[in-house]
C-alpha cells in the first residue's frame, strides 16, 4: 500500500493509500481540511479534537442528507447537466484523436 503526506490544519499526517486510490483521498483530504479550517476560524472552538469531532459530525451530516435526498426528476432532453457537458468534451476529444493528433486531454 502507498503512502502519503497530507495536511490537515497545519498538522502533517502519513496516510496509507490504496493503488488508484490517491486522487479520492487527497479530496478527502481537502474537505476535512476546509471543514476544520472552518470551525477553527469561526474562533468558537479551540481544541483540535473538538474540531476533528464537529468537522467529521457536519461532514456525516452532509452525506446523509444527500442519501436521503429523493433523485431529481429527469428535466427535458435540451437540459444539460455539467456531467452532459463533460461528456461531450469527452467525445470531442476522442474524436480529435481518433482523427489525427492522438492527445485526449
Amino acid at each position: 500500500m502507498k503512502q502519503i503526506e497530507v495536511q490537515i490544519m497545519g498538522q502533517s499526517y502519513l496516510l496509507g493509500c490504496p493503488e488508484g486510490g490517491e486522487a479520492q483521498l487527497r479530496e478527502a483530504v481537502e474537505r476535512v481540511d476546509a471543514a476544520m479550517c472552518k470551525i477553527r476560524d469561526a474562533g468558537k472552538v479551540k481544541a483540535r479534537d473538538r474540531i476533528a469531532v464537529l468537522a467529521s459530525l457536519n461532514l456525516a451530516f452532509d452525506l446523509v442528507q444527500r442519501e436521503a435526498a429523493p433523485a431529481p426528476a429527469p428535466t427535458a432532453a435540451t437540459d444539460t447537466g455539467p456531467d452532459d457537458a463533460r461528456a461531450s468534451q469527452l467525445i470531442q476529444r476522442l474524436d480529435q484523436a481518433l482523427a489525427g493528433d492522438g492527445h485526449l486531454l
